[in-house]
């Protein structure tokens, strides 16, 4: 069994920014059409109008300042409320796979490595592009990477649960090194129009490379364990899929964009997540309080984090250092939010130190990768 390491990470940004005030601007503008259109149905109670957004309310409820994305005028289009995207005819590379190659070409270049020492792409996304062909052998493919590559989705869980596949394919010597990749063009699923969540998520892609710890380079994260948990739950879900056109289902429908129950999910998914990070370090004799050096956690609600950096770390005070928050910048972007914390906040660190990076989302999902710095 060969010991493991994170060796490299890359991030892909998208060219454009969209404040939370251009956005609360395009959806109250939104809003204002609505009622205009369901007047009369408002005034005799068969419709609610639909209230304003805030900009100040947005930040100080999630700690989301601003997002990127890949196209912006169709979201913020108050008649359109989401963003217009090409299609790409067969032979060119796909948008997913172009920005997947970005972000992988940066995270080769930060081990030192070359395609050439590749053997697997796993893309780990809360949405794929398309059903088939898979889009890590196209991203593969587009590297020039000899191998195997497959596609995963477990939501928000994404990455983490990538990295175990990797890591395990490292471990039993099936591969020397694994890229794992994790494109997410959220605007594409989010629900711009609905003010609950229509400031969410932000586009983005990160990469790792998972490798040996014999060939990695100075400075590289050994893996000392990983582990995962599943929990089934309604309380966030996209009902978009390829049995909608035979259930003659609306392709419009709300349920057919990102959805979720937030109190819910909060209430539920702060003591699990934190349960389970104290579980797994226990397991590998290390306490949460006193043995880590830094969390680098999924992004997606500030006092989300917050609260769970405080169970893990007792009556200590919670700190973005101990704890970065990547959000005020990038919003929530599903899988790649806590390795965009572990790619911008892990250089500073000096050998020996502990870091945990830890994903929760839908399913509900939670994973968990312990690493030391060599």
């Amino acid at each position: 069994m060969h010991t493991v390491a994170i060796t490299g990470s890359g991030l892909y940004i998208p060219p454009h920014i969209i404040t939370n005030e251009e956005l609360v601007e395009s959806y109250n503008a939104y809003a204002d059409l609505y009622n205009a259109e369901h007047e009369a149905a408002i005034a005799s109670g068969q419709r609610e109008p639909l209230p304003h957004s805030n900009a100040a309310f947005i930040e100080s409820a999630s700690g989301i300042k601003q997002r990127y994305v890949i196209e912006k005028e169709g979201i913020l289009n108050p008649k359109r409320l989401h963003p217009y995207l090409q299609e790409r005819p067969n032979d060119s590379l796909s948008l997913m796979a172009e920005i997947a190659v970005d972000a992988a070409r940066k995270a080769l270049a930060d081990a030192g490595k070359t395609p050439a020492d590749v053997d697997g792409v796993i893309c780990s996304a809360s949405n794929m592009q398309r059903a088939y062909p898979a889009m890590a052998v196209e991203i593969q493919s587009a590297l020039g990477i000899e191998g195997f590559g497959f596609d995963m989705n477990v939501a928000c869980s994404s990455a983490t649960f990538g990295i175990e596949q990797a890591v395990n394919a490292i471990r039993s010597g099936t591969a020397r090194s694994v890229l794992v990749i994790n494109p997410e063009i959220t605007s594409a699923h989010q629900a711009w129009l609905d003010r609950d969540c229509h400031f969410i998520f932000g586009d983005v892609c990160t990469a790792v490379l998972v490798e040996r710890m014999d060939k990695a380079k100075p400075g590289s994260w050994e893996v000392l364990g990983t582990k995962l948990a599943t929990v089934f739950s309604n309380n966030i879900r996209n009902n978009f899929g390829f049995m909608n056109r035979s259930e003659d289902a609306a392709p419009e429908g709300r349920d057919k964009l990102f959805m979720q129950e937030g109190r819910k999910v909060f209430k539920e998914v702060c003591p699990m997540a934190a349960a389970h990070m104290s579980t797994h370090l226990e397991s590998l004799g290390l306490n949460s309080a006193n043995d880590v050096r830094r969390y680098w956690l999924h992004q997606a609600n500030l006092s989300m984090n917050q609260l769970i950096a405080k169970k893990l770390l007792g009556s200590k005070e919670f700190s973005a250092d101990v704890a970065p928050i990547i959000l005020d910048e990038f919003a929530n972007t599903a899988s790649a939010g806590s390795i965009i914390a572990f790619h911008r906040h892990n250089k500073d660190l000096k050998a020996g130190d502990v870091g945990v990076i830890c994903s929760f989302g839908a399913g509900y999902s939670i994973g968990s990768v312990v690493v030391r710095k060599h």
